[in-house]
């Protein structure tokens, strides 16, 4: 797992301006257990960090895919809990791929808001190389994704070449594509036409109904799992061969 090295230095109202939520939702959330609680510092003021930012954008893109408060509770619950802010910035990420209209209207002014950084042409370029953000008409407008942008402005600071970017950009298309045809071919068969033979059944309706709300964040779960491991295996094979 990766680490935090950015300490919590955000106040609940800085925290809900970065996220693009209200203060009120935060402290909602922190209720239910489905965001930690804040570092509690000097004069018992709370500060939040990265993770929080991250676990926030996974919580409403989870809701954006129509999963109740208590479904997404068992959905963080089976994360493990040392997950790192890159990690639930990754989950969320791919659980954003199964909603493409998820992006938003940006000026510069609020999308270097959004990233709590300003943001040079080379930064925009390679947010853009990242899929995170797209450019507009006009040269002060984007369409950004809010979750995406907390992991693309992460690996701005990552000394890989724009080239490199767009290289892995199409192999995990190629794949990821590959995948979700097979998942799709799978589905197909083996659920939906055994459904369609049996949708008079008024519980099977209902299952399949519940099936199909969950189905997408459990699928996604399971390939960041699969791919997290298979990316360590990898890596450890590759350097320790050198």
């Amino acid at each position: 797992m990766t680490t935090d090295t950015e300490e919590p230095t955000l106040t609940v109202d800085e925290l809900a301006a970065r996220a693009g939520v209200t203060v009120r939702t935060v402290r909602f959330y922190g209720t239910r257990g489905l965001l930690p609680p804040p570092v509690i510092g000097p004069r018992r003021v709370g500060h939040y960090g990265p993770a929080h930012l991250s676990r926030l954008a996974l919580i409403e893109e989870l809701q954006h895919h129509g999963m109740t408060l208590a479904a997404i509770e068992r959905y963080l619950e089976q994360l493990p809990a040392d997950l790192s802010a890159h990690d639930l910035a990754i989950h969320r990420g791919l659980v954003a791929s199964w909603a493409p209209d998820s992006a938003e209207d940006a000026t510069r002014a609020e999308l270097e808001r959004r990233a709590g950084r300003a943001l040079s042409d080379e930064d925009i370029d390679r947010l853009a190389a990242m899929s995170v953000l797209e450019r507009a008409d006009s040269p002060d407008a984007f369409r950004v994704d809010p979750g995406l942008l907390a992991l693309g402005v992460q690996l701005l600071g990552v000394p890989i070449a724009h080239e490199t970017i767009l290289a892995a950009r199409t192999i995990l298309l190629e794949h990821t594509r590959s995948a979700a045809h097979a998942l799709t071919t799978l589905f197909k068969d083996e659920v939906w036409g055994p459904y369609r033979e049996r949708e008079s059944d008024p519980e099977h309706v209902k299952a399949m109904k519940s099936l199909s709300a969950h189905m997408q964040p459990m699928v996604v779960q399971a390939l960041v799992t699969a791919f997290q491991r298979s990316l360590k295996e990898e890596l450890r094979a590759a350097f320790t061969a050198e």
